[in-house]
């Protein structure tokens, strides 16, 4: 018999925890940086935290099939053609992590017919957990004794066009980003890396986050089912819901806006 998602909520709990251990052990370490056929950095960190992920999903739900960042990059990808699958990023933020920054996550989402329906989003630097069940809500945990202590539920907050706060990629500012930015030139903004943005906004911390720049779907499922789950909306560049499954050779994303006051207005974003 299948789990539900709320049967699965403690397993993936504890797979993903297992996974930010192996990342923190390799952060701590002398590790080596490699580079990807598209000239991307991976680390092993990377491609051992896949690997205890998707141990652990094969036996959570054998049934679903695992999109996995790493495995995606060496030419590995299931057939997902049914649209329940599962989309891995092991080390979003690698850039970050190798810099030994501390705003790198370990993501897991789950994707049903295109929309995202249960996310997790680890940052084990930061010690902590955000996850979600779309339509049910989303919560925060602390990490710092290995386990998920202290989880309290999480929702997005109210606008106010006088104080707004705008999450905006450390790494990824484009003038196109620029010029839409200056639509709000009173707003705060706030550089954080990796699918943390989204939380900032689950959390009731940030407004919006614009992203003017390329993502695979592996980057945002897990961040993107917190953020509706507490509450928000995720649209891309056409004013549509983002979707996944969009194109099964790139995964790629769209332009998309993300927003915490799912009827704040705000200026479309041009493609």
């Amino acid at each position: 018999m299948p789990a539900t998602l709320e049967t699965m909520v403690d397993p993936i709990i504890e797979a993903i925890l297992a996974a930010g251990k192996v990342v923190m052990d390799v952060y701590n370490s002398d590790f080596e940086v490699f580079g990807k056929q598209d000239a991307s950095p991976v680390t092993e960190a990377d491609r051992r935290g896949e690997v205890v992920i998707e141990a652990a999903l094969k036996q959570i739900a054998p049934e679903i099939p695992i999109v996995g960042e790493e495995a995606k990059s060496e030419g590995k990808c299931p057939d997902v053609s049914g649209g329940t699958f599962w989309l891995v990023d092991p080390l979003d933020g690698t850039k970050e992590f190798i810099k030994k920054g501390n705003d790198f996550t370990v993501n897991i989402g789950l994707i049903r017919d295109g929309v995202p329906v249960m996310g997790f989003v680890l940052a084990p630097a930061l010690n902590k957990l955000y996850w979600g069940i779309v339509g049910k809500g989303a919560w925060i945990a602390n990490t710092e004794t290995g386990k998920a202590e202290n989880a309290r539920p999480i929702a997005t907050r109210k606008a106010d066009r006088d104080n707004l706060v705008i999450v905006a990629s450390k790494s990824h500012r484009s003038p196109e980003l620029e010029a839409w930015l200056a639509h709000f030139p009173t707003a705060d903004h706030v550089s954080i890396g990796s699918s943390l943005k989204f939380c900032l906004l689950a959390t009731g911390e940030a407004d919006m986050y614009p992203r003017l720049g390329p993502t695979c779907e592996w980057d945002t499922a897990a961040a993107h089912a917190v953020l509706l789950a507490a509450g928000g909306r995720v649209d891309a560049v056409d004013g549509k819901p983002l979707g996944y499954g969009k194109d099964l050779t790139t995964f790629l994303n769209p332009w998309f806006m993300c927003l915490a006051d799912t009827s704040f207005p705000v200026p479309p974003l041009e493609a």
